[in-house]
């Protein structure tokens, strides 16, 4: 018989052990799901924000534009140009003889939701490099 009861205490301690190891592994996977959620959570955040700061930087640009009654300036001119011809181009399709000031949105009346902000930010001092595209 001690046969029998040196074999189920091996038994059982083995049992005891997978059972710890178990946890242990439980545990771990417990504490990588929490991080990959709290990261998975930061880029979502990170990803609105950068939205919002997009939606602001249109809003400028939309009322920048509305606000041109004459010559753009030489660092934004090709940008102005290509805007005003897509709008045209708008209005054309639309079948609408509207001049293109009248298809610009009026962006001081409907103002941006306002975004939180650590820090303000700059505008570029140069303007962008790239030549805007016209289709």
């Amino acid at each position: 018989m001690a046969f029998f009861e040196d074999l189920s205490r091996k038994v059982q301690d083995v049992a005891f052990a997978a059972a710890e190891k178990g946890k242990e592994v439980a545990a771990i996977a417990s504490e990588k799901a929490q991080d990959a959620a709290e990261t998975v959570k930061t880029n979502v955040a990170i990803a609105g924000e950068q939205r919002a700061i997009e939606k602001n930087y249109r809003a400028i640009g939309e009322w920048y534009v509305s606000e041109l009654k004459g010559e753009a300036p030489e660092a934004v001119a090709d940008i102005v140009a290509a805007i005003r011809a897509s709008q045209a181009k708008i209005a054309e399709l639309q079948g609408e003889d509207a001049p293109v000031e009248a298809e610009c949105a009026d962006v001081t009346e409907a103002a941006p939701e306002a975004a939180p902000a650590e820090a303000p930010v700059e505008a570029p001092a140069e303007a962008p490099a790239e030549t805007p595209v016209q289709e």
